[in-house]
């Protein structure tokens, strides 16, 4: 019988936003003092090992996930967008700026949704979700 994978729990009560959720990250998922990019793309290599998770895979339990689709909903993805609006190309400007504006109108896609979008491709490499309400 194969070992139980490894469980690391995020609280999503102690977030704020999204640079208090990678403050969580960094408590539950780091070693103390690990460099990392604060980004999303840097919480999906994170997620792909190297940073001291189990290499067979592990689950990711995020607890008060509802408190965290709040922190991480359409007001907190408008701020981060906005944040990014200098440094998009501008072929991509448009397309960037409709985001943004659906975004604060509380429509489209928000950070929790591809915080979840980058753990479920991660299935792959033994990243297992489970999102506790």
């Amino acid at each position: 019988m194969p070992d139980a994978l490894a469980v690391y729990e995020l609280d999503g009560a102690r977030v704020q936003g999204l640079s208090g959720l990678w403050d969580e990250v960094e408590r539950v998922l780091l070693p103390p003092g690990t460099r990392w990019g604060r980004s999303l793309d840097a919480f999906n290599d994170v997620l792909r090992g190297g940073f001291g998770t189990p290499d067979e895979g592990f689950v990711l339990r995020i607890v008060s996930a509802g408190q965290l689709r709040e922190a991480l909903g359409h007001a907190e993805t408008a701020r981060w967008l906005e944040g990014r609006l200098p440094d998009v190309h501008p072929g991509n400007r448009h397309v960037f700026e409709q985001r943004l504006d659906d975004a604060r109108a509380g429509r489209g896609r928000t950070l929790f949704d591809e915080i979840v979008e980058i753990i479920g491709e991660r299935a792959a490499d033994g990243v297992t979700l489970d999102l506790v309400e």
